[in-house]
């Protein structure tokens, strides 16, 4: 079961917020570290404000998009 951490981004659609994720990496040749983001669609029942950060995993297609639904809030 996958568990990720992100920030919000969106929550202008019902019972949907937009959710990016940033991992830090580092460069295989000059170990530089640098961070990359992804966005995921998550649902949500509670409303939640831009800024916040939010638990959510994995679970079964609800939509197209949204593959995800939020389990606790920091």
């Amino acid at each position: 079961m996958k568990i990720f951490k992100g920030k919000v981004t969106s929550n202008k659609n019902n019972k949907t917020l937009v959710v990016e994720v940033e991992r830090l990496l580092a460069h295989p040749v000059y170990k530089k570290r640098f961070k990359r983001g992804k966005k995921y669609h998550v649902h949500s029942e509670k409303e939640y404000k831009v800024g916040e950060v939010v638990k959510f995993v994995e679970t079964r297609p609800i939509s197209k998009l949204k593959k995800w639904k939020v389990i606790e809030d920091k």
